[in-house]
């Protein structure tokens, strides 16, 4: 194959989630030589944005955004290395975990998936995620964005308690907060102070790209 038929061969099956294809397509490219950002922004990120946009659409729905997210993510574990070494740069750091209380991971693992895709370095704290181990990743990591999910509504308002913690911390202004999850609505994020909500995984990424810039291009050169 050349690399034209890698790439091509690549995007269409990072689409329809075919696991073991991706792997073994990425596989091949890096075989004949393909530089390992070639493949990561030639094929299998312009795959999952068409992915979040037929979800948008209606065309995909969550269980199609999943195996298409973990297909790409067997490609990522495989990709990560080589990319750190090259030093392609990401765009930000997102700091990411299910609130306490809270042990639900499908939708946040899946946003997780969707933002390395979009080339962000992600920090997975997993779930029951206390409001001082947040101030403590943070403080250890100094990411941009700080995500906050939440799938039971008995949890939501331990997104008032993490905002209370970055506050006590000294560390609110630092970074960009978003929440997400189920039952959260833009209201609710917004009465908890937070600077970003998203519906989905796809808008999460918009989002994130969105606040980042924002807030980049209010720091003085």
């Amino acid at each position: 194959m050349t690399p034209e038929d890698i790439l091509r061969a690549l995007y269409e099956e990072t689409l329809v989630g075919n696991a073991p294809k991706v792997l073994e397509l990425t596989e091949q490219g890096l075989d004949i030589s393909m530089e390992p950002q070639t493949l990561l922004f030639d094929a299998l990120i312009p795959s999952l944005e068409e992915v979040g946009a037929r979800f948008e659409r209606g065309d995909f729905f969550v269980p199609e955004m999943l195996i298409a997210g973990r297909a790409m993510a067997g490609a990522m574990e495989r990709l990560r290395p080589l990319l750190a070494e090259t030093g392609v740069q990401t765009i930000g750091k997102f700091l990411m975990g299910t609130v306490k209380g809270d042990v639900h991971d499908i939708g946040k693992n899946l946003v997780n998936i969707m933002l390395e895709g979009a080339g962000f370095e992600v920090i997975d704290l997993g779930v029951q995620v206390a409001p001082e181990k947040f101030v403590a990743a943070i403080d250890e990591h100094q990411p941009d964005i700080v995500g906050f999910s939440a799938f039971l509504t008995t949890t939501m308002p331990m997104f008032k308690a993490n905002m209370n913690a970055l506050e006590k911390a000294g560390m609110r202004n630092d970074v960009i907060v978003m929440v997400g999850g189920a039952p959260v609505t833009q209201e609710y994020a917004d009465a908890v102070g937070a600077d970003g909500y998203a519906a989905d995984a796809s808008q999460t990424v918009k989002r994130a790209k969105s606040l980042l810039e924002e807030k980049r291009a209010k720091v003085p050169a």
